[in-house]
C-alpha cells in the first residue's frame, strides 16, 4: 500500500511492469581479494516512487547510488533503467539518465546560483536564452526566486542544497539519487527542506532513491524503507510508508515506525558485531 497523499499514489513496479530501476544480484567488491561490499542486492522502484535506503555506517548505501549514477561498476549483476522509448531496457551508465545529489552541495563557486545551474542545462544542449529561462523557473520550483545572480558564499547551507537540487533536477534524469543530502544541515533548516522536497516530489512526480542514517527521516519523506545489512550489504527488510502526506517528523506515527525500524537496525549491526 502506498502512502494516501491528494496527489496520486505511485503504482508498485509489479502493477507497472517496468521499474524506473531495477537492480538484479548486484554485487561489488573493490579488488579481486577484497571482501564483498554488496551481495545479490535485488530492487525495484517504480516511477514517481520514492524509497529511503538506510543501514549502519558502510554498510554499501553510497556504494549502491553510485553503481546506480555509473560512477563505478558492479562487480556481477545488472543495473537498469528501463527504456520509455522503446520498451527495451537500458544500462544507466551510458545513458546518464540518473542524477546524483550529494551531502555536500557540490557547486561551482565562481559560479552564481544561476549559472551552476545553467552549467547542466548547457550540457543538455540548450541555448542561452532557453537555459536562462529554465534556471529562473528551477529556482522558482525550489523557492529560490531572487538568488539567480548570488555567489555560492553568499547562500546558507539550505539554500546551497536547494541550489543542488534544482541542478539535479536540470538534468532531466529519470532517477534523482539523494546521498544524505540535509545530514550537514541545522535541524530547523533541514525539517523546512523535508516539507519542500515533499512537496516538489508530489508535484513532479520524479523517482527518489534517498540514503540516509536517519531513521525518522526515513519515515517521514518515504513511500518505502528499505534497511540493507552490515557489510556485505543485502536487502535485510523493507517497510511500507502507510502514514498519509504531509508528516511531521515528531507525528506519533512517524515515531512508532521509526522505533520498529530502529530495533531491526540495532539487530542488524549486533549481529555483525559478532
Amino acid at each position: 500500500m502506498t502512502d494516501s497523499t491528494p496527489e496520486s499514489p505511485a503504482p508498485t513496479p509489479t502493477a507497472l511492469g517496468e521499474p524506473a530501476v531495477r537492480l538484479t544480484a548486484v554485487t561489488k567488491r573493490f579488488g579481486k581479494n577484497s571482501p564483498l561490499v554488496l551481495d545479490g542486492i535485488d530492487l525495484s522502484v517504480a516511477p514517481g516512487e520514492f524509497v529511503c535506503l538506510l543501514g549502519a555506517s558502510g554498510c554499501g548505501k553510497s556504494t549502491l547510488l553510485a553503481l546506480i549514477a555509473g560512477l563505478e561498476p558492479a562487480t556481477s549483476g545488472a543495473i537498469d533503467l528501463p527504456g520509455t522509448d522503446g520498451g527495451g531496457a537500458k544500462s544507466v551508465g551510458g545513458e546518464g539518465r540518473a542524477a546524483l545529489m550529494f551531502q555536500e552541495s557540490a557547486l561551482f563557486p565562481w559560479l552564481t546560483a544561476a549559472g551552476n545551474i545553467e552549467l547542466a542545462l548547457r550540457l543538455r544542449g540548450l541555448g542561452r536564452v532557453e537555459r536562462r529561462a529554465e534556471a529562473e523557473r528551477l529556482l522558482h520550483l525550489v523557492r529560490l526566486d531572487g538568488a539567480a545572480s548570488k555567489r555560492v558564499h553568499e547562500l546558507s547551507g539550505g539554500m546551497r542544497q536547494r541550489v543542488a537540487l534544482a541542478r539535479a533536477l536540470a538534468q532531466q534524469a529519470d532517477v534523482l539519487l539523494m546521498d544524505e543530502p540535509f545530514a550537514a544541515l541545522d535541524a530547523i533548516t533541514r525539517d523546512a527542506l523535508h516539507g519542500e522536497l515533499t512537496a516538489l516530489w508530489q508535484q513532479t512526480g520524479t523517482t527518489i532513491l534517498f540514503v540516509t542514517h536517519n531513521v525518522r527521516e526515513a519515515v517521514r519523506l518515504g513511500q518505502r524503507v528499505i534497511l540493507l545489512s552490515s557489510r556485505p550489504g543485502r536487502v535485510a527488510r523493507e517497510w511500507t510508508v502507510d502514514i498519509p502526506q504531509p508528516r511531521r517528523i515528531e507525528d506519533a506515527a512517524v515515531a512508532e515506525l521509526a522505533r520498529e525500524i530502529t530495533d531491526d537496525l540495532h539487530r542488524e549491526i549486533s549481529r555483525h558485531g559478532q
